[in-house]
């Protein structure tokens, strides 16, 4: 490697520690296969796209208070407390519900992406409105 090509390598090397993020608009083109187009009409397909939870789908679990779903007892099955009452409820075990939440990218959304330094793969942060 020549004195020029280290220097070179050793600026552009600078460059990216400088910036070590792109950001990248564009629009879904495809949802099934997930293309992406930049606003530099570049095409990313899924094999480079690194997906949040914001815009996939996938299952967690939640929990609320319901007592036509838990199981409950009343007050008068507690020891007294200062501020009992008979109408009171209180919940025995918390139970945790499994749900999926549908955030899958649709066609002709507009998205924001960090470019991964050094690298093709794009971060798909979240769906964005340009207007």
């Amino acid at each position: 490697m020549s004195l020029v090509s280290k220097i070179a390598k050793i600026s552009e090397n600078a460059n990216h520690s400088s910036a070590p993020v792109n950001i990248v608009y564009g629009k879904v083109i495809s949802a099934k296969p997930l293309k992406i187009q930049t606003e530099q009409k570049e095409i990313l397909d899924e094999d480079f796209l690194i997906l949040t939870d914001s815009v996939r789908d996938y299952k967690t679990q939640i929990s609320f208070d319901n007592p036509d779903i838990k199981q409950v007892f009343t007050t008068w099955d507690m020891p007294e407390k200062t501020e009992s009452s008979p109408s009171k409820i209180a919940f025995k075990t918390i139970i945790k519900h499994d749900i999926t939440v549908y955030n899958a990218l649709k066609v002709g959304e507009g998205v924001i992406l960090i470019r991964v330094q050094g690298g093709q793969e794009f971060i798909v942060l979240g769906r964005i409105d340009k207007r």
